[in-house]
């Protein structure tokens, strides 16, 4: 894993935190929460590609391509 994924989700959390600052104080708390809620999704999207590569990285290393149970 490289520290670049912890820097590039950093950096949409200050992004998400200061625009949503922005309109909060402009009045806008529903379209504030819309863009809190875009980073969450950015963000998880992300963490779930990880996942994704982690589970084939422990597919091809242990060799579960063909499970004798099934």
């Amino acid at each position: 894993m490289d520290v670049d994924i912890i820097f590039k989700i950093a950096a949409i959390g200050i992004l998400t935190a200061v625009v949503s600052q922005i309109l909060k104080n402009s009045g806008k708390e529903d379209i504030s929460t819309l863009a809190t809620l875009a980073g969450v999704v950015i963000v998880l999207f992300m963490v779930i590609g990880m996942i994704g590569d982690l589970f084939s990285t422990i597919k091809t290393m242990f060799n579960f391509s063909v499970l004798p149970f099934l």
